[in-house]
């Protein structure tokens, strides 16, 4: 919810005391039994409450969604399997499903801040596009320019050097790699900007599903690298998002 906006509907006589009253109500919480929606979070970190699909019914969802649809921000819903995006797609007539990184989007106003500069989502491998994907857009709808380069993992360097203009230009890295990891390194080795490393559960078995490489970016030799959990891109872009605003 906007409260600039609902005062100033109030002000100009579009919305009457009472309904802005009813609206106000729900701040700063609104307790549905099954969850306890957080109407502030725009408020204080600039983009509403993002809806963590995974172990929740459809019915639980579709109930978070109706409430967060009515600010007037973009919506995001994240891990929503195909099945259960089908029939969000049935009730939400305005949303839209990105099927790659899983993603439930219901567009609205982009947040209003001034950044630095462009997002940078780097991939090693194209194994590791759903999780690239996700950093992608989450950090796109979250009000910021993004770029990404995908298939420069260190088994080619030569492509990764290749964008290196790219790279140079960044305000923040999101750098997303399985296997054993080493990509974050190497770019925080040649660029001077905050680097986010994003292991992956792509790999042979030994890398444990993605405990190598997180363990690879937690011990890297090269300054500024920081790393989020395993396969979170979300969590990636929107630490990216907080270091890029000014």
């Amino acid at each position: 919810m906007d409260i600039t906006k609902l005062l100033e509907s109030v002000r100009t006589g579009d919305l009457s005391i009472e309904a802005a009253l009813s609206q106000l109500k729900r701040l700063p919480y609104e307790d549905l039994g099954y969850a306890m929606i957080d109407h502030h979070r725009a408020l204080r970190n600039g983009f509403p409450e993002v809806v963590w699909s995974e172990g929740k019914e459809l019915e639980q969802i579709v109930g978070i969604l109706e409430r967060l649809n009515d600010g007037t921000q973009t919506v995001l819903a994240t891990r929503v399997s195909p099945d259960k995006a089908e029939k969000l797609l049935m009730v939400f007539k305005n949303g839209k499903y990105l099927s790659t990184p899983r993603l439930f989007v219901i567009e609205k106003e982009a947040p209003a801040f001034k950044v630095k500069g462009p997002i940078l989502i780097l991939a090693a491998g194209t194994s590791d596009l759903p999780v690239a994907e996700e950093a992608y857009w989450t950090a796109h709808y979250m009000g910021n320019e993004v770029q990404k380069a995908y298939d420069v993992g260190v088994a080619g360097i030569h492509r990764l050097l290749s964008k290196t203009e790219l790279i140079q230009k960044a305000a923040v890295i999101i750098v997303i790699a399985g296997m054993e990891g080493a990509l974050p390194s190497v770019v925080a080795g040649i660029a001077g900007k905050p680097v986010i490393g994003v292991p992956t559960s792509v790999g042979y078995g030994v890398s444990l599903k993605g405990l190598t490489p997180l363990f690879a970016m937690l011990t890297s030799c090269a300054s500024g690298v920081t790393v989020v959990n395993i396969d979170n891109g979300f969590g990636a872009a929107y630490a990216a998002t907080l270091m890029n605003r000014i």
